[in-house]
């Protein structure tokens, strides 16, 4: 990990999508409701964060937190060894030149004392953060060992299904969940992989300046499509409530003000509205991920009856503020790329940029059902 950051703490967060089928004690399905909401075939899970968090009190997130020098441990070496030979373990090279990487996913971890690639270090801390925070775990078994390698070098990763072992994990999860390290233990004595490959290289969201004292993330944005819904249950500290529903009606829900989310999930939710088929956000995800991603700090500016939150390539961003080069970071005079806020729960998307690396926008303007009402 990155200690010599000096405004930010780094974290990894994993958007998970999972098909409709339901994991035999999962009874958090929002019932579908009418309008474009139908129209999807697969759920998001979000975790609603405790009223005592430090950060982001009663927030809906997707599942994630901060990484842990363990993510970064050398005893990674051992549970991976049979990919050590590769680079990254495996994971499929980034074709984004290193100069313009992000630097989360660019720093040399060598030179910071870990033998563990930064882009593996975070995946294992998104999968990490998500068995604490809901109980899911994104594994394989040492025994598939042979399988996975030669799928890892196929061009086609199939989606993936969770680890289930009842009330084993149980155990793990309130061990792992005292000491991050045990996460390690866990994986060498149930001889499971963290599912790395799994994880599709998304985005990069960095907190922006607010009040002083607060704290500041840096944090690597993966996804995820699983076939089917697993069970899933919150950690009762940070985390007192979970929920898997479309990102078309977590959106309706948000706007009409059953929940609030925070600009980053606004944003990313948004997106997925263009692929209501998981099969096809799988695919998309998948091919995409090698391209690489944009650092985003969005710079808040206050107005009388509104504020609105600025991003890379908008006019008005000031250069230099995403922490890349003036020269990568210079934006169009007539570029629109903003989130307009009248008050937290009715932001406005306002966007005319062509997105790098071969990303998507979001859907502006979600089609809300008017007859039927979201249960989120």
């Amino acid at each position: 990990m990155n200690t010599a950051l000096r405004h930010w703490k780094e974290a990894a967060t994993l958007i998970l999508a999972a098909g409709h089928r339901l994991g035999a004690d999962n009874l958090s399905r929002t019932p579908r409701v009418g309008g474009d909401a139908s129209r999807f075939e697969y759920d998001v899970l979000l975790l609603k964060r405790s009223s005592k968090s430090g950060f982001m009190p009663n927030a809906h997130v997707f599942p994630g937190g901060m990484v842990d020098s363990s993510d970064f441990s050398s005893d990674w070496l051992d549970i991976f060894k049979p990919f050590a030979s590769s680079p990254s373990f495996g994971l499929r090279r980034v074709k984004q030149p290193v100069e313009t990487r992000a630097p989360i996913f660019a720093t040399d971890r060598l030179k910071l004392g870990s033998p563990v690639p930064g882009e593996v270090a975070l995946r294992i801390c998104a999968l990490r953060e998500t068995f604490e925070e809901s109980g899911v775990l994104l594994a394989v078994s040492k025994k598939e060992e042979t399988r996975l390698l030669r799928s890892v070098e196929e061009d086609g990763c199939p989606a993936v299904r969770a680890a289930v072992r009842g009330g084993e994990l149980a155990k793990w999860r309130a061990l792992v969940n005292r000491d991050p390290s045990n996460f390690i233990r866990m994986c060498r004595e149930l001889e499971l992989l963290p599912n790395i490959w799994a994880l599709h290289e998304w985005s990069n969201w960095l907190t922006p300046e607010g009040r002083p004292g607060r704290p500041r993330f840096d944090t690597a944005f993966f996804l995820c499509c699983l076939q089917e819904t697993p069970s899933a249950l919150q950690d009762a500290k940070e985390i007192v409530q979970f929920q898997w529903a479309t990102p078309s009606e977590i959106l309706q829900s948000y706007r009409e003000q059953q929940l609030w989310i925070p600009p980053p999930q606004f944003y990313e939710l948004s997106r997925l509205c263009r692929f209501p088929s998981l099969n096809d956000l799988h695919k998309f995800a998948y091919r995409r991920a090698t391209e690489g991603c944009e650092q985003w700090m969005p710079v808040v500016v206050s107005e009388d009856d509104h504020y609105t939150s600025l991003m890379p390539g908008d006019k008005l961003y000031p250069l230099g503020s995403s922490g890349l080069s003036q020269a990568e970071d210079r934006q169009d005079d007539s570029g629109f790329h903003r989130i307009v806020f009248s008050d937290p729960y009715t932001p406005t998307l306002q966007i005319s940029i062509k997105p790098k690396y071969n990303h998507l926008l979001p859907v502006v303007e979600l089609a809300v059902s008017h007859t039927s009402k979201s249960h989120l």
